[in-house]
Formats: structure tokens, C-alpha cells, sequence
């Protein structure tokens, strides 16, 4: 059993392959074999210290596997492939114990690298579009990073309950991404993206943003949206908005805005299971297609985290053990 360690906040240098030792699993805990690993941008907040957590520590939120024991009270049968994406922090390495509680079992139509690539930003879009944003037919929405693994599923849920999305995108070929997942204007991030949002719905913004990027789209976002209309900042792939002055919002026209996380929509068991299982369910029907284009040894993970944060990956990424 091997896993990725950090003993303090840095780099990718700082991520230590490690030999790891697990005990049985305890009472309602069930012992997972990794079979798939998800990357995702907040694994790199917590490994650079933005996002604070205790040392010595593992990185990682999100993985898929195969159950291979169980301690007292689990009913989940051996041999039950399963997944998960709201942790707790340790989903880099090839075998963990997790509370049952905190894993659902995945349909046939879903494979362990889809659930593994899939699940957190999945769900993530689950939740900003249907409970956050409550997006309506014939609102306009504005991805940024639209190429991204979040941003390609927002384009295709957004599609589904009827919106109408401008993408932004850092080249040609990533708005054109999009568009293959549906985006129904494009815009590239060196342009005025306000100017052009005011442009294509003449004058009016957008109803909701959906904002991944965090410090340097912040002003654009707000000169996108509409009269009232939503800002939802969900990420720092740029760094985190600082300093902000609510005032602005007043300024910019009674504007809303939210920081939401996933792990207080998906706080309980049942949030758990009925959430996620619609996802799977969309996963499994073909309703989210999920473009996994770069795949890593666990083992290289730093590597991964460095394509990352350097803008050289698109749509999902696994990890394999």
C-alpha cells in the first residue's frame, strides 16, 4: 500500500510517495482498493496551505474502487464498487479506510475512471446550477474557464435546463471545446469579456456567472451580470478574491453574489446518495459526456499538479494507481 504524503504547504516538490500501514477497518469503515484517483484544483489549494489543513497530511477528495473489507455494521458487500468526491482529505493512494457512510456505489453504466474524473466536478455542477444558481429555460449564464473539467459539464447541464451560455476560454481551441459540449457563444479571455457579454445580449448581462477563476475574472464577472443579477465564485484557479468592497455590488446594479462549497450541499448520508446518484444516473445515460484527457501514474501526481496550475490540461484527469 503506497500513498502521496505532504508534511507541509509548498510546491508539487513537497508530495512524498510514500509506504503506507492500514489497520482493519473500524465499525461502519470499509477498506477500499483505489482503482481511480480524481484531480482537482482544490487538491492544489490544500497542498499549497490556501486552503488551511493540519499536518502531515495526504491530498485528494475524490476517487472510485472496490470494496475488500468491511468492519462491523457495514452492510455494503465485498467485492461493491463504489466512489466518492467530498472526503475526508487522503483519496491519493492505492487503499484507504473511509466511512461507509461516505461512498456510493456505482451503476453499470459507469465506469471507475468515469466516476473517479467525474463525481466532485459532476456534482459540484449539480449543485451550482440546480440548488445554487436555480438556473430557469432562457437564462444566459457565463462560464469562465469553460474548457475546463467543471466548466465542460456547467455547459452541458446548463444546456439541459434550457439556458443559453457564452463560454470563455483561453484560445480558439478551447472555446471550440465548449462548443462541442454545446456553449452557445464563445469568448476569449484576452478579449473585453464584459463588452462582448453586453454585445451578445444586447445590453442587457447575464442572469448568473459561474466564476472557477477566481481574482483575475472578478470585475469582468460583475460587469457581465445583469440588474440583480448572481455572481457565484466557486474557485481560485487565478488566486482568491480579496478584499472585495460590498459596496460594489450597489454600484454594479443590486448585485447577488455566493461562495459556496460542495461539502455543505452534500453535508448528510442522504444529501450523499440522492445527489450523486442523479449524477451517476446522467453519467450513466450519456445526459454528461466527460472528455478524460490526461491520464497519470499516482505516483507522479506532482507532475499532474504542475500541468494543472500551469492551464496544460483540459476537461478531467485521473490518477491510476
Amino acid at each position: 500500500m503506497k500513498a502521496i504524503r505532504i508534511d507541509s504547504a509548498g510546491g508539487p516538490e513537497v508530495m512524498q510517495w510514500q509506504d503506507i500501514t492500514l489497520p482493519p477497518p473500524g465499525p461502519g469503515e470499509v477498506l477500499l482498493r483505489h482503482t481511480a484517483i480524481g484531480l482537482n484544483f482544490i487538491d492544489t489549494y490544500h497542498r499549497s496551505g490556501l486552503y488551511p489543513i493540519a499536518w502531515p497530511s495526504g491530498l485528494g477528495l475524490e476517487a472510485a474502487g472496490v470494496v475488500e473489507a468491511v468492519g462491523d455494521g457495514v452492510t455494503l458487500p465485498v467485492g461493491t464498487r463504489v466512489g466518492y468526491c467530498w472526503g475526508p482529505i487522503g483519496a491519493y493512494a492505492t487503499h484507504r479506510n473511509i466511512a461507509a457512510g461516505a461512498v456510493v456505489p456505482l451503476p453499470d453504466g459507469v465506469s471507475d475512471e468515469m466516476a473517479a474524473a467525474g463525481l466532485l466536478k459532476g456534482c459540484t455542477t449539480e449543485f451550482l446550477v440546480e440548488r445554487c444558481a436555480k438556473v430557469q429555460a432562457g437564462d444566459w449564464a457565463l462560464v469562465p474557464a469553460a474548457a475546463g473539467g467543471v466548466g465542460l459539464l456547467l455547459v452541458q447541464w446548463l444546456k439541459l435546463v434550457g439556458a443559453t451560455v457564452i463560454a470563455v476560454a483561453g484560445t480558439k481551441e478551447k472555446l471550440a471545446l465548449a462548443a462541442a459540449h454545446g456553449a452557445d457563444h464563445g469568448v476569449l479571455d484576452t478579449a473585453d469579456v464584459a463588452a462582448e457579454v453586453r454585445t451578445l445580449t444586447g445590453e442587457r448581462g447575464v442572469d448568473v456567472v459561474f466564476d472557477g477563476v477566481g481574482k483575475a475574472s472578478w470585475e469582468s464577472s460583475l460587469d457581465s451580470l445583469k440588474r440583480r443579477g448572481l455572481l457565484i465564485s466557486f474557485g481560485n484557479a487565478s488566486g482568491p478574491v480579496a478584499g472585495v468592497d460590498l459596496g460594489i455590488l450597489a454600484r454594479k446594479g443590486s448585485l447577488f453574489t455566493t461562495r459556496p462549497t460542495l461539502f455543505d450541499y452534500y453535508a448528510t448520508p442522504e444529501e450523499r446518495q440522492t445527489y450523486a446518484g442523479r449524477v451517476l444516473e446522467m453519467m450513466a445515460s450519456g445526459g454528461l459526456r466527460l472528455a478524460i484527457n490526461q491520464r497519470y501514474k499516482l505516483a507522479n501526481a506532482a507532475k499532474a499538479h504542475e500541468d494543472l496550475a500551469a492551464r496544460r490540461t483540459t476537461g478531467s484527469t485521473v490518477l491510476v494507481p
